[in-house]
């Protein structure tokens, strides 16, 4: 049985911008041709009165349509008069009032708290994140392009020094002294310590193996010369050498060995101090200041902010080589997660408001100056070509419908005066 072909939908091409413009121009064009003839042909056809009127009032609507659409991008005709090319004269105040409409009405802590009340952020990710096939697999698809172009496009400099410095704020900020402590006593409590020691003390051995020569020099050089007579310093070194392999030999194979016993103490101890000495933290805040000043670790943020934005991209330009594979199955179970756990979800929103509501409180002014910065940047030529694209189309109506309208405004005057 064969199929029925599914009907196409048919979807009729819009004119662009420039085949608006050329419309309207070519509507304006007509109505000063139409005025031209009637106006010869009046005397011998009274008639044709009511289409001059028409054409007459459609040519001055048009007109000054096109005087005040041109007169928003350009001077028209190249002519400076005054109160024209409104844009390009006015763009840094348009950046200006862009970003503060975005920071009024979007980057405001209580607005986007606000917002996103009533936003289903965790069930909406879990959803997203399942995405068998169809439609979400589309959205999914058209979201990941989002993302990918909108790292691109944004200023990658002013973007990363915004995300380093809120990295480096939130380190200079946290006392990271009494994390560590707290991470090593879980550790040493639940053995996780031990594979540590254990490649520890096969690194010592290895170490100790292949400095075998520089050991024995050392203890050649610290041997007066009556013992190097007598050889004891090659004994010396065998004796050292020796001590070594059967200490590291002897921590491997004993786990109650004195000497692992003391280590693991020690790392105790650190712990503790860590949490409760405040000697002990102020000497790692102190480190962490350091570490943070240092122009390396500046660069190892650059890097890692670097590595972090082409991952982004390249896992959204595509999305589905990112959700395949076990990070797919394990994308797809927290997306069961997030739908089904009705506290985790309440959790996950709660923490998602206030995470939103806080960086717009901390960040949304260089947003805002981003944006305006941005705009400020751009040449006049820049601005009026990305608006009139944007807009062009709809302005060209403008024209038409002016044309239009006059014609008919122009028609009614000239029945009142008939009357």
């Amino acid at each position: 049985m064969s199929s029925v072909p599914a009907l196409k939908r048919f979807n009729p091409v819009q004119p662009g911008a420039s085949g608006m413009k050329a419309a309207a121009t070519g509507l304006l064009v007509v109505m000063a041709l139409v005025f031209l003839a009637t106006r010869a042909l009046e005397p011998r056809y009274p008639w044709l009165a009511w289409v001059k009127a028409f054409a007459e009032a459609g040519m001055v609507g048009g007109l000054a349509d096109w005087f005040a659409v041109t007169a928003l991008f350009r001077h028209p005709l190249g002519l400076p008069i005054p109160h024209t090319a409104i844009i390009p004269r006015n763009k840094d105040r348009i950046g200006e009032a862009l970003a503060n409409f975005l920071k009024e009405n979007f980057l405001i802590a209580p607005v986007v708290a606000r917002r996103m009340r009533n936003i289903d952020l965790a069930g909406a990710a879990g959803r997203f994140l399942q995405a068998p096939a169809g439609e979400e697999t589309r959205i999914r698809k058209g979201a990941s392009r989002l993302i990918a172009d909108l790292f691109e496009s944004l200023d990658d400099e002013r973007l990363g020094g915004l995300v380093k410095g809120a990295i480096s704020n939130r380190l200079r900020n946290a006392e990271v002294a009494p994390l560590i402590g707290h991470a090593l006593a879980s550790a040493i409590n639940e053995d996780r310590h031990v594979p540590m020691l254990e490649a520890a003390i096969r690194w010592l051995a290895r170490a100790a193996e292949a400095n075998e020569g520089l050991i024995r020099e050392m203890v050649k050089k610290r041997t007066n010369w009556v013992l190097k007579l007598a050889g004891i310093d090659a004994r010396l070194s065998d004796s050292i050498l020796d001590g070594l392999k059967k200490l590291t030999v002897d921590m491997q194979q004993d786990p109650a060995h004195p000497v692992r016993i003391k280590i693991e103490q020690a790392l105790a101890d650190l712990a503790n101090d860590l949490q409760t000495r405040p000697e002990t933290q102020a000497k790692v805040e102190e480190l962490k200041m350091q570490l943070l000043d240092n122009r390396s670790v500046g660069l190892w943020l650059d890097t890692l902010w670097q590595k972090g934005r082409e991952a982004i991209i390249r896992a959204a330009r595509n999305p589905d080589a990112a959700m395949a594979g076990k990070l797919g199955e394990l994308l797809k179970s927290t997306g069961q997660s997030l739908e089904n756990d009705p506290q985790m979800k309440r959790a996950i929103n709660q923490f998602a408001r206030r995470a939103v509501a806080g960086m717009a409180a901390s960040y949304g002014s260089s947003i805002v100056k981003l944006v305006s910065d941005t705009v400020r940047g751009w040449d006049a030529q820049t601005i009026t070509d990305r608006l009139e694209s944007a807009v062009g189309r709809d302005l060209q109506y403008i024209r038409i419908n002016g044309t239009l309208v006059g014609g008919l405004v122009g028609l009614a005057l000239h029945a009142l005066d008939a009357l």
